[in-house]
């Protein structure tokens, strides 16, 4: 009679995830070698019998980590906030998370952090796209971790999907919005705000703003001001700088910040004597500060996306994907929601 095993007594016999043990019974690649002959010499230490399907669910979770940038604050404070907040929906789905705030300022020491969490069965990462972070993507992808990225993508690498909004399209939203505030008129000076970014959702927000102005907008003239600082005080002291009117050229008719420090930005320009009539001014990501600037008409208007969702949904595929469930990538993303100082609820 064959002894039955369970795939966690291989794992925890052979040293590997139990999703690397998964990749090995079922063949499918991104297993090295040596992690493959490990798991066989498990499986035979253990009687060699067929290893049962699934996880005692009375007993075992699966370990999943949230990968964040420790850097800055707002944005990547609400996502460890949302993902805290949804511990209990993961309990209830035998989901162990823990999150993690890795230095973001050099990319090769947030790629060797990174890389220390091979013991897990999931990575919902949101990192800088930096050549040594897909590198650690994809050695936890042979090592048989399970990896997306969770609103901005790092290409290239090979994490399995990509959950978040379209940043692209959300670039393209700002500028058509900006290109019908400006009218006919000839030229119309208006400012795209970024910090020096090495995040793929940054990027791809620039470009999809440019792409609208150029191809609908020609009258639009874009400042492109690309070293917008990470903390609001020093954001505030380059935006009084740069956007000062000798500066610009004359009055900006609308302005797009595609990252943080939109508070320091609204300082600087209420310092130069523009008031909520005068500018349209695009942010992302509903913040509280950010809601009240929006109620203040500080911001005209707030490119957001379902947070929450984004956050569940990227632990629902992890877990898909652990269990070998065909479709496990078929989910819908959030869309880029449009809010106003009308329509907050």
């Amino acid at each position: 009679m064959t002894n039955p095993v369970t795939i966690i007594k291989i794992a925890e016999t052979a040293g590997v995830s139990t999703a690397t043990v998964d990749r090995v019974l079922n063949n499918r690649p991104g297993v090295n070698p040596v992690t493959v002959r490990k798991v066989r010499e498990a499986i035979a230490s253990l009687g060699g019998g067929t290893p049962m399907r699934g996880r005692p669910r009375s007993t075992s979770n699966y370990r999943f980590a949230f990968v964040l940038p420790a850097a800055r604050l707002g944005f990547f404070d609400l996502v460890d906030r949302v993902v805290a907040q949804a511990a209990g929906e993961f309990r209830h789905q035998h989901i162990t998370e823990v999150t993690h705030r890795l230095p973001a300022a050099d990319g090769v020491a947030f790629a060797a952090e990174l890389a220390k969490l091979s013991d897990l069965d999931g990575v919902a990462l949101l990192a800088p796209d930096v050549p040594p972070v897909k590198l650690a993507i994809n050695e936890l992808v042979r090592a048989g971790v399970h990896v997306v990225t969770l609103f901005s993508d790092v290409p290239g690498s090979l994490r399995e999907t990509a959950i978040g909004a379209d940043n692209r399209a959300a670039g393209r939203t700002a500028g058509l919005l900006v290109g019908r505030s400006l009218g006919r008129q000839e030229p119309a000076p208006c400012a795209l705000l970024s910090p020096v970014t090495r995040y793929a959702a940054e990027i791809d927000r620039r470009i999809g703003f440019q792409q609208v102005l150029e191809e609908r907008f020609p009258q639009a003239q874009a400042l492109r001001l690309f070293e917008l600082p990470e903390s609001e005080d020093e954001a505030y002291e380059y935006a009084r700088v740069v956007l000062a009117p000798a500066a610009t050229g004359g009055r900006l008719r609308a302005l797009y910040n595609v990252g943080p420090c939109s508070f320091g930005v609204a300082r600087a320009l209420a310092e130069h004597g523009y008031g909520h009539d005068d500018l349209v001014f695009i942010a992302h990501d509903l913040l509280e500060v950010h809601r009240s600037m929006l109620l203040s008409g500080a911001v005209s208007y707030l490119l957001h996306q379902d947070v929450q969702y984004a956050v569940t949904a990227a632990a629902r595929v992890l877990r898909a994907l652990c269990d070998g469930v065909r479709g496990a990538l078929a989910i819908n993303n959030p869309r880029v929601e449009i809010l106003t100082a009308e329509n907050l609820a």
